[in-house]
């Protein structure tokens, strides 16, 4: 009948329950009593009493009226939730035993059909336990399936399912231990849902993804046509290795939601602002037209570096064209003036005069230069393309408007030919409504507060001058936050808490270029490159530094790879990091101390990406990885973010486009988001929007390109973020975090992992001590990973905290006070113990009449572990000397009164109370209370006394002892007690005495294994004559017992090549010694396993000459006090 106590709590917890609205004004728990009642009748007093090792049964009691329910529910019955009319009455449920059911019959209530009994409790835990072995089994086989993963050398890192605009994907990336020299795809076996066999879903291959000469990873996705496309949703996959090895993993979902309707926006929510392409003018006077729209929510800032401009010098070469056979004879002009100031309608013309042996000379009228070429005696041009420049720059009047120069750095030796008029011009086609001016960069600042004191995000877009949709998807942003503010009260809540940046267009000169005059331009307008080189105007569409690679945070000029010294490279860095005012704009807005979240709008690809960004080459060397946690937040971040796209139409960017963007794309030395991250802890992404950079404004089909579309998804992005931002601030809610033991191949040792129900650092220790922020950090297991594997003692205890990236700690410990941490113990199958809680107990009267009421216990339940601890919730017992006398279930606050049954005997009796724990807590028992009942008539009562001495003992030492006397008094006349005295410690009997002539007895108490309080008591059997009591309690303090510890030292001759181990042997007779010593030689330390008899051991790595001093301390336990012990050992050659 073991089984059945899980019956009875549960029933327990329901007693006080119940409530029938209309019927039953109150419900009260009668107390049950231990004296055999009289026979009732039907409108007598019932007292029901449960007598010791019944089960109860849950049976059916119909009652014809609310009056007779009332008088049923007055017995104190147990009834379950609910009561049911029925043709003949009321129906209600009772939880009772035998005896219960015998005195209901008795007092006029028919029981009926018995609906549920202890067998059936067995069947249900015999069907949980059938499903958790059916569970177990399950995974050892799929275990069994696979190569043991301490060994198998492949590994799969993701597999991913997910629907593009409804089509179903599975991406899968998986790690090969020969991916870095053979070049073997990897096939994968999909099965075709749960329980069906690899195969049946089809297989799929995976390629090498190699970068600077490193292997990553395999990966791939299944085609959306053909024999490898899904026809359904995998559960596993296989991947079995060129060398037999095998790994299975499970299939995830990726981005699971986002076809239903978007749960932020809601009716009524405005949205769809842009309806064609703006170039950086009208992008600018878009904002300050919402500025001036919405003065209260928001500003236009004026970014402190004003660009170049959308201006060039006019230029020219002659002869025209870029044939190589020309260069000899080519000259390259540029005016010395901007084309918008002057330059622009310069002309230079080159006659060769027909007469022979002219000079070469130069003429200027107005704008118009000409050069007369000098001839020979037969009347041939003889001057060459060096002399003409130096004859250029030579005059006075030429060289105000013109500077020229051979052509790209040629010796300019070939004749100039005659040339027509040739007109300079910057070839800047933009309209009027376009600066040539110095450009002021424009920002809008949002928030119902603007002053810093709100969390900080940044947007900003155009970079690159030809990306013409990431700009709308950030006017889209600022039209829906600032248009949305009066209606919308999600939007509200944003502005209202947030201060948000939005930059449309980082690089307007590249911008304007882009639009009016070379589509494809990429950097901006600043000509760097030298005259001779590629300054002409035939390198018109190559000059530029690329705004994305001039930042100085791991940057060429870092040793970084990915971008260019080069002037005419589309990776140009500039000469210099942050040359460039457009960069220096970026940095200026990020330096703001509340700019915490950041997003870099690029086209295209539909690719989402995060720092690191760059590395070094050879070697792949990446700038700093982020953590585990950092990574996590990250990575769930961008889950949000991805599913508030695919809601507008279905897009999903795919998980091989989401990660770190040295891992997903390339190394972009010196870019903006490096810069954020790890110059300014700003948690930064990139957004490429789209499959290409300029789409037609409206998509042709309902999944293909269009900026409108990708504006509206994308902008969907921008504002989860926000939503991220904002929980992140008022994120008070501490992390909660798992770790799982399996097995390992290496002998002694289990694999153990972390994980986290959101994304948090683990700082652990296995070696005894209390972990703070500067223990080890649970790291990644590698590359695209989750959490690694450590190898791990078996036995030894993990302790660890959990710390959000806001700084919330799990269950609210703090960090490195001793018991301030989560602990386990690492074997496979641990289940640790419940938090313990602990019981107090407090009477309303210490003193009542033998055979009447009144008394009753009030109990409080509460939780004493450090930090967070589950709510109390169950059902106490109040015990009178050992017998149950009252139950009810405890509120919201752990308390719970218990009305005491009248007790027959007088004397004093010891009261307790027992909570009987819950699925998330461990029971306890409130310490004893006494009770005195005084006689009704004159009847010999006994009283007992009760001394301990010493109160303070030893863990391990019996040196206490426990002294009883006992007097009886009758009619006024008090003698010496005689019979049997029990002693008891935490309500356990550990001795019986007899009772002296002087009504005395002692017992020995001890020895304790264990240290902590111990609650004594005794218990006056009583005679035949005399009645029963008890005294007490008294506490007897058990301390830690001392430690010493033993050292011993093999072999005893130790040398540098012969290894020494160190035996310890922790003594503390009668005490268990299981715990940690930390053994230290030179430098080095080793934590050392403790068992329970106090035996442990280590062995050194080969040491060098000398003696050395070996330190062993024995960090103690609960019932031992730390230890600690010196030796030295001679190492010989």
């Amino acid at each position: 009948m073991k089984r059945s106590a899980p019956l009875r709590r549960k029933v327990a917890a329901v007693t006080l329950a119940l409530t029938v609205p209309g019927l039953i004004a109150a419900t009260t728990t009668a107390p049950v009593a231990f004296a055999e009642p009289s026979t009732p009748g039907p409108d007598s007093a019932v007292t029901l009493e449960r007598l010791p090792d019944e089960v109860p049964s849950v049976v059916e009691i119909t009652v014809p009226s609310a009056a007779k329910l009332d008088q049923l529910v007055a017995t104190g019955v147990d009834l379950d939730h609910g009561v049911e009319q029925r043709p003949d009455g009321l129906e209600v449920r009772a939880v009772v035993t035998p005896n219960e059911i015998k005195t209901l019959k008795k007092a006029g209530f028919d029981t009926g059909e018995v609906l549920y009994t202890s067998d059936d409790t067995e069947a249900a835990l015999a069907e949980r336990d059938a499903t958790i072995d059916a569970a177990k089994a399950e995974n050892e086989a799929f275990a069994d399936e696979a190569t043991h993963p301490d060994v198998s050398d492949v590994k799969i890192t993701r597999a991913q399912y997910y629907t593009a605009f409804g089509i179903p994907v599975l991406s899968v990336e998986a790690k090969w231990a020969n991916g870095q020299n053979a070049t073997d795809a990897l096939t994968v076996e999909r099965d075709s849902g749960p329980g069906t066999p690899f195969g049946s879903g089809g297989t799929q291959t995976i390629s090498r993804f190699v970068d600077a000469d490193v292997y990553l990873y395999h990966r791939g996705a299944s085609p959306t046509t053909g024999a490898e496309a899904l026809t359904s949703r995998p559960d596993r996959i296989r991947i079995t290795s060129p060398t037999g090895d095998v790994a299975i993993a499970k299939v995830t979902d990726w981005l699971p939601t986002g076809d239903e309707d978007d749960p932020f926006k809601g009716p009524g929510y405005l949205q769809d602002f842009v309806s064609s392409y703006l170039d950086p003018t009208q992008l600018y006077d878009r904002i300050k037209q919402l500025a001036t729209d919405y003065p209260e929510l928001a500003e236009i800032v004026e970014l402190p570096y004003k660009t170049n401009g959308y201006r060039r010098l006019a230029q020219a070469v002659i002869p025209a064209g870029s044939a190589s056979e020309d260069d000899a004879r080519r000259l390259a002009l540029d005016s010395k003036q901007f084309g918008s100031e002057g330059g622009n309608g310069i002309t230079v013309t080159v006659v060769h005069p027909a007469a022979p042996d002219q000079p070469l000379t130069v003429t200027v009228e107005d704008s118009a230069i000409t050069v007369s070429s000098a001839t020979d005696a037969s009347s041939a041009a003889t001057s060459t393309a060096a002399e003409v420049a130096a004859a250029l720059n030579g005059n006075a009047e030429a060289s105000a408007l013109v500077s020229a120069s051979t052509y790209r750095g040629n010796a300019g030796a070939g004749v100039v030919p005659a040339t027509a008029a040739t007109t300079l011009t910057d070839g800047l086609n933009a309209p009027a409504t376009v600066s040539r001016a110095p450009q002021q960069v424009y920002a809008i600042k949002m928030g119902k507060v603007r002053d810093g004191s709100k969390p900080g995000v940044f947007f900003y877009a155009q970079e690159h001058a030809r990306e013409w949709v990431p700009p709308l998807v950030t006017i889209e942003t600022a039209e829906r936050l600032l248009r949305n503010y009066g209606t919308h009260p999600a939007t509200r809540d944003l502005l209202d808490n947030l201060e948000i940046w939005v930059l449309p267009s980082v690089n307007p000169d590249g911008g304007h270029y882009s639009f009016y005059d070379f589509n494809s331009q990429r950097k901006n307008l600043v000509n760097y490159c030298d005259k001779s080189g590629t300054a002409d105007a035939n390198a018109r569409n190559s000059w530029g530094v690329d705004v994305n690679r001039n930042y100085d945070e791991y940057s060429l000029f870092d040793g970084y790879s990915g971008a260019s010294p080069v002037c005419t490279s589309g990776t140009f860095a500039g000469p210099s990091e942050l040359s460039e005012p457009e960069s220096r704009n970026v940095d200026w807005v990020a330096a703001r101390s509340n700019v915490r979240w950041s997003m870099n709008v690029h086209s295209s690809g539909n690719y989402f990406m995060w720092s690191p960004a760059a590395y070094k080459v050879p070697g792949r060397v990446t700038a700093p990885e982020p953590t585990l946690e950092e990574e996590s937040l990250f990575q769930g971040a961008s889950s949000r973010i991805l599913t508030a796209i695919k809601r507008h139409r279905g897009l999903s960017v795919t998980p091989a486009r989401t990660g770190r963007v040295v891992d997903t794309l390339y190394s972009a030395a010196g870019n903006s988001g490096d810069m954020l991250w790890y110059k300014y802890g700003i948690y930064a992404w990139d957004f490429e929007v789209g499959s290409t950079f300029q789409p037609p404004f409206e998509a042709e089909t309902p999944t293909g390109p269009g900026a409108h579309q990708e504006a509206m998804e994308f902008s969907n992005g921008l504002v989860e973020m926000l939503r991220i931002a904002r929980d992140y601030d008022t994120d008070a809610v501490p992390p909660v975090s798992d770790v799982k033991v399996t097995s390992s191949t290496v002998e002694g040792k289990v694999n153990v992992e972390f994980s986290t129900n959101e994304p948090a650092s683990i700082f652990y220790t296995t070696d005894g001590t209390v972990p703070n922020l500067r223990s080890t950090m649970y790291a990644a297991a590698g590359l695209r990973e989750g959490g690694e594997r450590l190898k791990v003692d078996k036995g030894a205890e993990i302790r660890w905290i959990a710390v959000d990236s806001r700084g919330n700690v799990e269950r609210n410990f703090v960090p490195g006070r001793e018991g301030n941490y989560r602990t386990w113990i690492a074997e496979v199958g641990y289940e640790p113990p419940l938090p313990a809680s602990a019981t107090s107990l407090t009477l309303d009267r210490t003193t009542v009449v033998a055979g009447k009421t009144g008394v009753t216990a009030s109990v409080q339940v509460t939780t004493p572990g450090a930090g967070d601890q589950p709510t109390p919730e169950g059902v106490v017992t109040v015990y009178v000397d050992g017998e149950p006398s009252g139950s009810a279930e405890i509120d919201a606050q752990g308390r719970a009164k218990v009305p005491l049954a009248a007790i027959a005997t007088p004397g004093s009796h010891l009261v307790t109370a027992t909570y009987g724990g819950s699925a998330e807590l461990a029971p306890s028992t409130s310490l004893p209370v006494v009770l005195k009942v005084t006689a009704a008539t004159s009847v010999p009562v006994a009283a007992a006394t009760l001394t301990v001495k010493p109160t303070r003992i030893a863990a391990g030492r019996s040196t206490a002892v426990a002294t009883v006397g006992v007097r009886v008094t009758e009619d006024g006349r008090t003698t010496a007690g005689s019979g049997k005295v029990d002693v008891l410690v935490d309500g356990r009997r550990v001795g019986t005495g007899t009772l002296d002539r002087q009504g005395r007895t002692s017992v020995r108490l001890g020895p304790f294994r264990t240290a902590g309080p111990r609650i004594v008591t005794a218990r006056y059997r009583g005679t035949g004559t005399v009645g029963a009591t008890s005294a007490g309690p008294v506490v007897l303090r058990v301390t830690k017992a001392r430690a010493t510890v033993a050292v011993k030292v093999t072999p005893k001759r130790v040398t540098t090549s012969r290894r020494a181990k160190v035996a310890i042997t922790v003594r503390a007779k009668g005490v268990n010694a299981r715990g940690t010593a930390l053994v230290k030689v030179g430098t080095r330390s080793f934590a050392v396993k403790v068992n329970a008899k106090g035996k442990g051991s280590v062995r050194f790595p080969r040491l060098s000459r000398g003696t050395k001093k070996v330190t062993v301390t024995y960090l103690g336990n609960a019932h031992l006090t730390s230890a600690k012990k010196v030796v030295r050992i001679k190492v010989r050659p």
